[in-house]
């Protein structure tokens, strides 16, 4: 008998390619495949110490335990979307035991067909646009003269510098408006996410896109190009493209309402 909890990373429909065999997920416990219901819940067993309800949230309040989780929950995911169109469930979903997966999978069967029959085959491209961002322009020397500069002169250098700043954003905002409307009539689906915080990012410059793409598999390659094309047209900016990944921005609401019932649930 398995003892342990269960960490589920997504559910999908049954395929017949298999896994990577040396593939390992959260805690470096290898993934299986828990059917049911004609769907298929992608799952590993991890210890309750760590992931019971109390345990759980103390371990989401450490930033080296978050990111190493992730990873682990990211690379199950990934091996999936090169052999199937997974539905990737949140980070630390847990459930009590195999019987509380299946009855997740019961409570929110209408839900899981209904989003693969929309994602299968498709895959999701991000773009993000930069602006590059310009050090304060120091301050113009002094006449030679030796005669301080006034205070409408001051003023007016202030302003010519505001404006061209200005000018800069408005020419990157544009810029992303018009490759996001390309982008979002070739593909089947967009999506525009908050703009990053370079603080948090650790990328150089203004986040002027942050968007997600739903492309289908056998068209990526044309996206990828389409992107390609458009990387020299803007000065002063930077145009970044990362996937394909599961369609984690157009999968709904996964959210686990019946947490009581089936176990641990959706605990974050």
């Amino acid at each position: 008998m398995t003892t342990g909890l269960r960490y589920v990373y997504a559910v999908c429909r049954p395929f017949g390619t298999p896994l990577q065999s040396q593939l390992t997920g959260v805690g470096g416990a290898p993934p299986r495949l828990l059917h049911h219901h004609g769907l298929v819940a992608v799952v590993s067993t991890v210890p309750e110490r760590h992931f019971a309800e109390e345990p759980l949230r103390a371990h989401l309040e450490d930033l080296d335990w978050l990111t190493e989780t992730a990873r682990a929950h990211q690379q199950v995911i990934d091996a999936l979307t090169t052999v199937t169109t997974p539905l990737p469930l949140r980070l630390a979903t847990v459930f009590r035991d195999d019987s509380a997966v299946r009855a997740m999978i019961e409570a929110r069967e209408e839900f899981f067909r209904r989003t693969l029959d929309r994602l299968d085959g498709r895959v999701e491209w991000g773009v993000k646009i930069y602006a590059e961002t310009e050090p304060e322009e120091s301050e113009e020397p002094e006449p030679s003269s030796g005669k301080a500069a006034s205070g409408r002169d001051y003023l007016r250098r202030r302003s010519a510098r505001v404006r061209t700043r200005e000018e800069r954003w408005e020419k990157a905002e544009n810029f992303a408006t018009r490759l996001h409307e390309t982008l979002s009539e070739y593909a089947e689906d967009s999506r525009l996410h908050a703009p990053q915080n370079p603080a948090l990012s650790g990328q150089a410059g203004r986040n002027v896109l942050n968007a997600a793409y739903l492309v289908p598999r056998n068209r990526s390659e044309e996206f990828v190009e389409l992107v390609d094309r458009t990387k020299d047209d803007p000065s002063g900016m930077r145009v970044e493209l990362t996937g394909p990944w599961a369609a984690y921005s157009f999968v709904g609401d996964v959210a686990l309402e019946d947490e009581e019932e089936n176990g641990e649930g959706d605990l974050p």
